[in-house]
C-alpha cells in the first residue's frame, strides 16, 4: 500500500483540477498510472477510464444541484460518445503501447493549447445562429468518444466547446453537462477494455477515491481563484508532462537506445 501513496496524492490533484475547471484534470491520469503506479500502458488507459468516469460522477453532483446540467443534450451527446469510446477501447488492444502513449502526449499538447487559448479570452455565449443540427452533435460525440477510448482521457476540453457551439448551451451549463458526457463515455470505453485487460482493482479504487476527494476540494475553491490563471498554469504543467512522455517513449518507437520494455500486461 505504501507504493500507492504517490499515485493517490497525484490523483488528488487530478480531482482538484477537474472540480476547478470542469475538465482537463483527467489528462494527467494515464501518466500517473504509468509512471507512478507502474502499470502497463493498456492497463493504465483502461484504469484511467474508470477513474475519470467515477470522478466525473462525483464532480457532477454539485452542478446538478445548481441546475447546470442539460440532461437531454448530455444524453444525446453521451450516447454517441459511448459508441465511439467502446469501439476504440476494443481496437486499442491491437495498437502498440508506445504508439498509444505518444498519441496521448500529442493529445496533451492539444489540451494545453486549448486551455491557453481559453485563458486569454472569456468564451462567449452562443447565439441562435450557432445552434447546430442533431446529426452534427452525434458525429462530434462519436469522434470525441473514439479519442477517449484510445487514449484514456475524458476529453472535457473537446466536449465543452462542442456543447456550446453545436448544442447551443450557455458556458456554465456546458461545463456541468460535460461531466455527464465524460462519465458516460469513460465507462463505455472502460467496458471495451475489460475483455482484453486485467484491472488491478486496488490501484483503481485508491486512485479513483483520491481523485473524488480532490474533485470536492476543487469545487470548493472554484470561486476563489481566477479561471484564466488556473487554466494557464495547468496548461504549462500539461506541456511539461507531454514532453516527459515524448522523451520516454519516442526514442523507443524510433529504435533509439535500449530495446523497449513492453508496457503491455501480457509481457509480465
Amino acid at each position: 500500500m505504501v507504493a500507492l501513496i504517490l499515485p493517490a496524492l497525484l490523483a488528488i490533484l487530478v480531482g482538484v483540477a477537474l472540480g476547478l475547471l470542469g475538465g482537463g484534470g483527467s489528462i494527467l491520469t494515464v501518466p500517473i498510472l504509468v509512471y507512478a503506479a507502474k502499470l502497463p500502458a493498456h492497463e493504465a488507459i483502461a484504469t484511467s477510464l474508470f477513474v475519470v468516469g467515477t470522478t466525473s460522477v462525483a464532480a457532477l453532483v454539485p452542478h446538478a444541484r445548481a441546475g447546470r446540467v442539460r440532461y437531454e443534450t448530455g444524453a444525446i451527446f453521451g450516447a454517441a460518445s459511448m459508441v465511439g469510446a467502446f469501439a476504440s477501447g476494443k481496437a486499442a488492444h491491437y495498437i502498440p503501447a508506445g504508439v498509444l502513449l505518444v498519441a496521448f502526449a500529442v493529445m496533451m499538447a492539444v489540451t494545453a493549447a486549448a486551455m491557453m487559448r481559453n485563458a486569454r479570452r472569456e468564451p462567449r455565449e452562443p447565439d441562435g445562429a450557432e445552434r447546430r443540427t442533431l446529426w452534427k452533435i452525434l458525429v462530434e460525440g462519436l469522434v470525441v468518444g473514439a479519442v477517449t477510448g484510445l487514449v484514456g482521457a475524458g476529453g472535457g476540453f473537446l466536449v465543452v466547446p462542442a456543447l456550446v457551439l453545436l448544442g447551443g448551451l450557455p458556458m456554465r451549463d456546458a461545463i456541468g453537462t460535460s461531466l455527464l458526457v465524460i462519465a458516460m463515455k469513460s465507462f463505455a470505453g472502460f467496458a471495451g477494455y475489460l475483455t482484453s485487460v486485467t484491472i488491478d482493482w486496488t490501484i483503481a479504487s485508491v486512485v479513483a477515491g483520491a481523485a473524488v476527494v480532490g474533485s470536492f476540494a476543487g469545487a470548493g475553491l472554484v470561486k476563489r481563484i481566477p479561471q484564466a490563471t488556473l487554466r494557464r498554469g495547468f496548461a504549462w504543467f500539461v506541456v511539461a508532462m507531454a514532453l516527459f512522455i515524448l522523451v520516454q517513449e519516442a526514442p523507443k518507437l524510433l529504435g533509439i537506445g535500449a530495446p523497449e520494455v513492453a508496457h503491455d500486461a501480457a509481457s509480465r
